[in-house]
């Protein structure tokens, strides 16, 4: 039986500071629940049990001595390409790596607040795929339906809070990898501002398109852990202006112009939405009409915007793949786009990196006539688990275009969004929204979720408890959902 599910952030944060538990009662606690749920869920490549434990241990110490911070005592979980000392960062990879000697910006952000990293959660390969498969971990499964994938890249840190492991966990996004795993598992992502969280050692991961974000059961719980993790190193390349993003949550939003786009953006292969997920997405709109704002359909003029992202995504790939302790272990889908990358690493990268400029023009004129975007995180609900695993690169592409077309523009754009919960589907299985603003607008963004989320309380659903003790194969031969 799994044991009971985590407490919120918010709320440890504030039970520990008044006294009513201690941090290593928390992480004790969360440690279990890793314990238990690990042969089925999967959610971690690695465990901090005897570290987490001493850092729960001198976080007693500090706050009986009346020692405050953010998050101090409260355990949280990062997926594993960020950087934490004494652990390897495989990314995703099969084989051994060596320990790193210093925490990623990020994760020392997060120490500063007082957070006790009890793990490191599983993703694909170098992050590049919608689902959480790799032959160095196995399969990291939905909490909602263990036959189906909590999606990718960051599917670990996604699972570890839908699950009630952890309150919540960093994970990263380049084309939606905080989104997709937030709408597939029923979670508030936040995608921020490029810069606004530290992907630091790497100034910029893969060519500027990925940053890394939180994700949450509650809007306030990911803006808590976003304003914990925020900030810079002083060589990063990016430094936007300092927001409050909790502040943020406890605002009202106003009256607001919002354009329901529902059209995919350009993309060389088809895709389509499904109907049950566009359903779910047109009444989340209605909800947002309902609360007085001004909703009509509009699509932001995209153009041809996929050329912007495809030397950008494949060059990062190429520069992992050069660093990587064993490149023989790597996916063939990794090699053949690292040596595209390769390829594409010169005037191609350059034309990529000029057009972000005119798209952020552009696509900032569209933003004169309405203030945020409505669009669906993916045109369809989670694939089952290995539906994808061993395709070929032109196949994984099309089914990867297919499922999820409409997340990856705002990496390009170097621009913020939040993915929120749209409901479900037939077999029980979650599907999201996000909303999508110009530079900066992180506030606006989260002001907005946390009204919709009072208004339909998405965080009062959990997955069934029975879910998580079943056999992830018991369903195999069922007709996929």
């Amino acid at each position: 039986m799994v044991p009971d599910r985590s407490p919120g952030l918010a709320e440890s944060a504030r039970a520990l500071a008044a006294g009513e538990v201690t941090s290593r009662a928390l992480v004790e606690a969360a440690l279990a629940r890793i314990e238990v749920t690990q042969p089925t869920v999967n959610a971690f490549r690695i465990v901090r049990a005897e570290a987490a434990l001493a850092e729960a241990d001198a976080a007693d110490a500090r706050l009986a001595a009346g020692a405050r911070a953010p998050l101090l005592g409260v355990p949280v979980a990062v997926k594993d390409d960020m950087d934490v000392a004494g652990e390897p960062t495989a990314f995703g990879c099969d084989g051994a790596f060596p320990p790193v000697a210093e925490d990623g910006e990020a994760v020392r952000r997060l120490r500063a607040a007082g957070a006790v990293i009890v793990g490191k959660t599983n993703t694909c390969e170098f992050g590049q795929w919608p689902f959480t498969e790799g032959p160095g971990f196995g399969a990291t499964r939905n909490p909602w339906s263990l036959a189906h994938t909590p999606g990718g890249s960051s599917g670990g840190s996604a699972a570890a809070v839908a699950a009630g492991l952890v309150p919540a966990a960093l994970g990263s996004d380049g084309a939606g990898s905080v989104r997709i795993p937030a709408s597939w598992t029923h979670l508030v992502g936040i995608k921020p501002q490029r810069g606004r969280i530290s992907t630091w050692p790497r100034g910029e991961s893969f060519q500027g398109i990925t940053v890394n974000g939180p994700l949450a059961r509650t809007v306030a719980d990911a803006a808590l852990l976003l304003d914990a993790a925020s900030g810079n190193h002083p060589r990063d390349p990016h430094r936007p202006a300092p927001v409050d993003a909790r502040a943020a949550a406890g605002r009202d939003p106003g009256r607001l112009r919002i354009a329901l786009s529902l059209k995919p953006p350009f993309t060389a292969l088809p895709a389509r939405l499904r109907p049950d997920v566009r359903a779910r997405v047109v009444e989340l709109a209605g909800k947002l009409a309902g609360l007085g704002h001004t909703v009509e359909e509009a699509d932001p003029p995209y153009g041809q915007i996929g050329l912007a992202f495809l030397p950008r995504a494949t060059v990062g790939i190429a520069e992992y793949v050069r660093d990587a302790p064993h490149p023989a272990l790597l996916d063939r889908r990794t090699r053949d786009a690292a040596r595209l990358g390769r390829l594409l690493d010169g005037a191609p990268l350059r034309a990529a990196r000029r057009a972000e400029a005119v798209l952020q023009r552009r696509i900032g004129g569209f933003f004169r006539s309405y203030d945020v975007v409505l669009a669906p995180t993916t045109a369809a609900p989670p694939p089952r688990v290995g539906a994808l695993l061993s395709l070929s690169g032109f196949a994984t592409d099309r089914a990867m275009i297919a499922a999820c077309p409409y997340a990856w523009p705002w990496n390009v754009l170097g621009w913020p969004g939040v993915g929120v919960p749209a409901g479900f589907v037939a077999g029980g299985l979650p599907v999201g929204a996000q909303l999508l603003g110009p530079g900066g607008s992180e506030p606006l963004l989260i002001s907005l979720a946390a009204q919709l989320e009072a208004e339909l309380r998405w965080h009062e659903a959990w997955p069934p408890p029975a879910a998580l003790d079943a056999d992830p194969d018991a369903d195999a031969d069922a007709p996929a959902a």
